[in-house]
């Protein structure tokens, strides 16, 4: 694993969607895929690690997956957060994704196939924000430093 490997955070509380999504995405791609069951052990990962994508259930027993990604919005706004949802819960989906900044919602079953191009999708979007955060800190600081010049010349002409 590269350290240029982007990580996916996995939570669901069916052990065997944890294991065909890691499954996929480890013979698909080159993605470092973490998987929890309990969204707690999940916040306490996002809190002390990198993590570049994640991805919850919506109906958990511990914690429904709009309060987890939530939390991780108000800790890592610009990680990219997907919720899973059964047909029966995709209203409510849909509502969140307004209301907690969803990047997008799949419906269980998924198509794989779909699945890769939304978890793509996210990774180049949140890539993209990166860059775009990093540009401007090079503006703030090239701003700076003009400000500083400018404040040398004014006191040494003035």
């Amino acid at each position: 694993m590269s350290s240029d490997t982007q990580t996916i955070l996995v939570v669901d509380d069916e052990e065997i969607v944890l294991a065909s999504i890691d499954s996929f995405l480890k013979l698909e791609t080159e993605y470092n895929v973490i998987t929890f069951t309990s969204p707690n052990d999940a916040f306490n990962y996002v809190k002390s690690n990198e993590v570049d994508l994640v991805i919850s259930d919506y109906l958990m027993p511990e914690m429904d997956g709009i309060s987890f990604l939530a939390k991780v919005r108000e800790i890592k706004p610009e990680i990219p957060r997907i919720i899973l949802t059964g047909y029966a819960d995709k209203e409510n989906a849909i509502k969140a994704i307004n209301e907690v900044g969803l990047f997008q919602y799949i419906e269980k079953p998924w198509d794989n196939s779909d699945l890769m191009i939304i978890i793509r999708n996210g990774l180049d979007k949140q890539k993209l924000m990166k860059k775009l955060q990093e540009k401007i800190t090079e503006i703030n600081n090239a701003y700076g430093d003009l400000d500083s010049l400018h404040r040398e010349i004014v006191k040494t002409f003035v």
